[in-house]
């Protein structure tokens, strides 16, 4: 598989993947200086099951943790991604956050 670098494209509101030119991509919601919600992940239907929202997931809270951001994890499968890695929760805006 050929992927492009993580961007994030502050115009569509979007941390953005291209697998097999085929996109894949987090909408955010900037939720003050420095929380973004991550409300919805969407991975082009012939890359699913191979672990490309994984790693987009992965991608975006690195690129978030080396911003010194916070998030809320609105978005269902960045929420159990979180859960299934809960290194990640440090990430999160309410440390008691229940998702």
């Amino acid at each position: 598989m050929s992927t492009t670098a993580l961007t994030k494209n502050e115009s569509t509101r979007r941390f953005e993947l291209t697998v097999d030119d085929k996109p894949a991509f987090i909408v955010y919601e900037p939720l003050g200086d420095s929380v973004l919600a991550l409300t919805h992940t969407e991975v082009d239907p012939a890359l699913e099951g191979k672990g490309v929202g994984s790693k987009l997931v992965e991608e975006t809270l690195q690129y978030i943790d080396n911003q010194g951001m916070r998030i809320v994890p609105t978005c269902p499968f960045v929420s159990a991604y979180i859960k299934r890695h809960p290194d990640w929760k440090r990430l999160l805006a309410d440390d008691n956050a229940v998702f």
